[in-house]
């Protein structure tokens, strides 16, 4: 009974539930991008601890590789002494106990990868991602947990999760709360506003062009659309982080926060301004879109391996699609600015040979491997840019069929509604809210647009809501041999060659150097160099490839000097502008005064 007894407390205690996890960082060196990590795990009596450092952080699919800026580790039990310990694989240290004790890991980490919004640290301001800077144990994964920032006196803490009794102390539910809730601290801007109820931040680091009280007056209006889609918000604060800086750029979601980088100078002109407003759009529509539900491969998340899943097309390219029409309905931006930013999505589309090898179920699941580059553009595509047109496709087939009554947006109120975390959605579970809404089976056009190359007839879509993608009048016609090239002193350095063009069929690839056209020397770009010539004419291209001088011919085709543009149908009927009216939410330019 006795030995029973005994084997039941250690049990007990190898449950994990008795204390916080608690974490404190250290600023040493900011001059040096370094820091000192601590965390005290509680008491357990397992033969091994193993904590570890995500290999990846949320919303960026690929593996970052995140411990490889950790020296000095050490663990200790509850009395201070030393822990044996050894690293057992690139991202996992086990510490060996010999008794139940609590455990003390502490480690530098060193932080100077900004654009990858996971950990930076420079004599001015930290960004945290737990991702970046704080081990985890699986035993202790769901236990509370506690940070505090030993930072410069001037510096202010600003995070989705609450404080914890000090300014530069945060508290969360458990891990997967802090590795979802950044925080930003240093010196920066800060500003508070309350729309609906609900409290928001503005924090900003870094000097630049931007307009702040622009900036927040749109903000406010971007708060009040999450109810154009869901039926209510995930989140009673929100905080929108802007990094104001050089040499990064993106944005990254949080449970409920973003982290927005832009280059210090491009905030100022209208398109610089509405490329940062769409950032924070598409990063707001993720509060729900990923944060609130999201597909089950990626539930619950893996740190430190690859997490597949064949919807990330609806997980980002759905996010991407809907921010315009939330920046439309709320009157950020107007229907010009609007068809401008779709045109440029389409005409990436038109301009990708990836589209007719790479499928958004293919390319969802290979977002983990998938890489960029010449080959990439030839034979894939993305989940931003093919995952955005096929929800417009879906969307608006959705809208015609139920005369304006249904649409992709009951799609995702549905899939938030019936799919919270910790459950996540599959493919059945979006083709079961297709068929509920709609009566009809989706699955012949799942198969069609979604398992295979989606084969999108953008003057029949379009036309249903009233516009027309046309090349613009006066566009006149330019030779091509379907490549882009690079200025690289006296040479072109070809840097795209598109597959199955004139420069494909030539023997042309990538990182030949073009010398002479008809034995004339290239001017400062393709396009110059090839004024002089029309489509259809063929031409002798010398070029250098492995230091040596080579020869090919090919035949010129048409390009133009103006892409297609999406305009307004002037002659669209009624029928038309009503579905516009119900996929916009606002009227169709044709009937604006």
């Amino acid at each position: 009974m006795k030995r029973f007894l005994a084997l039941s407390v250690l049990a007990a205690l190898s449950q994990s539930a008795f204390a916080d996890v608690n974490y404190s960082l250290e600023i040493t060196q900011p001059e040096h991008h370094l820091g000192n990590v601590s965390v005290a795990f509680p008491q357990t009596a397992q033969a091994h601890l193993d904590v570890k450092l995500p290999a990846w952080r949320t919303g960026r699919y690929e593996i970052l590789n995140l411990a490889n800026g950790v020296r000095f580790f050490q663990a200790k039990d509850d009395e201070g002494k030393a822990l044996n310990w050894e690293k057992i694989n690139a991202s996992t240290w086990r510490v060996h106990l010999d008794e139940p004790t609590d455990v003390q890991i502490d480690y530098q980490v060193y932080a100077n990868e900004l654009g990858k919004r996971a950990r930076h640290i420079d004599d001015s301001h930290a960004f945290i991602d737990a991702s970046g800077f704080f081990m985890f144990s699986e035993s202790f994964r769901q236990e509370p947990v506690t940070v505090t920032l030993d930072v410069p006196k001037a510096w202010r803490s600003v995070s989705g999760m609450d404080n914890a009794g000090s300014k530069h102390s945060f508290k969360a539910a458990d891990y997967d709360v802090l590795v979802d809730s950044p925080i930003e601290t240093g010196l920066n801007e800060h500003h508070t506003f309350k729309v609906g109820g609900r409290d928001y931040e503005l924090v900003i680091w870094g000097e630049g062009n931007y307009d702040v009280d622009l900036m927040l007056k749109d903000l406010k209006k971007l708060v009040t659309t999450g109810n154009v889609i869901w039926d209510d918000y995930p989140y009673e604060r929100y905080v929108f982080m802007v990094h104001a800086t050089s040499g990064a750029g993106g944005a990254t979601e949080h449970l409920n926060s973003t982290i927005i980088q832009r280059p210090r100078d491009r905030f100022g002109s209208r398109e610089d301004y509405l490329a940062f407003i769409s950032t924070a759009a598409h990063e707001f529509i993720h509060t729900w879109n990923v944060k609130a539900y999201r597909p089950e491969g990626l539930v619950p998340y893996d740190y430190t391996n690859m997490n597949f899943d064949k919807l990330l097309w609806i997980a980002e390219g759905s996010t991407s699609y809907f921010e315009d029409h939330l920046m439309v309905r709320s009157g950020i931006s107007t229907t010009d600015e609007f068809f401008k930013s779709l045109t440029k999505t389409v005409n990436r589309h038109l301009l990708t040979p990836g589209r007719d090898v790479q499928s958004a179920t293919e390319t969802s699941f290979d977002k983990w491997i998938n890489q960029g580059g010449d080959h990439a553009r030839n034979y894939s595509t993305n989940i931003y840019l093919e995952g955005s047109l096929i929800s417009m496709a879906l969307d608006i087939d959705l809208l015609e069929n139920s005369q304006g009554k249904q649409s992709y947006r009951d799609v995702h109120r549905a899939l938030y509604n019936l799919h919270k975390l910790p459950e996540g959605f599959s493919v059945d579970n979006v083709k079961a809210i297709l068929k509920d809404l709609t009566g009809r089976d989706y699955s012949t056009w799942w198969a069609a647009n979604v398992d295979s190359p989606a084969k999108i007839d953008f003057d029949i879509l379009l036309n249903k809501v009233g516009l027309v993608l046309e090349r613009p009048k006066g566009a006149k016609t330019l030779a091509s041999v379907d490549a882009m090239a690079k200025n690289s002193g006296e040479l072109l350095t070809l840097t795209h060659v598109r597959r199955g063009g004139a420069a494909w069929q030539a023997g042309l690839t990538t990182a030949d150097k073009i010398v002479a056209i008809n034995k004339k020397h290239v001017g400062k770009d393709l396009k110059a160099s090839l004024e002089t010539f029309k489509a259809g004419d063929k031409v002798t291209v010398d070029f250098i490839r492995r230091d040596a001088l080579q020869s090919t011919t090919l035949t010129l085709t048409e390009d133009f000097d103006k892409a297609k543009k999406i305009v307004v149908n002037k002659e669209a009927t009624e029928q038309q502008m009503a579905l516009f009216k119900a996929w916009m939410g606002v009227d169709h330019p044709n009937l604006v005064k």
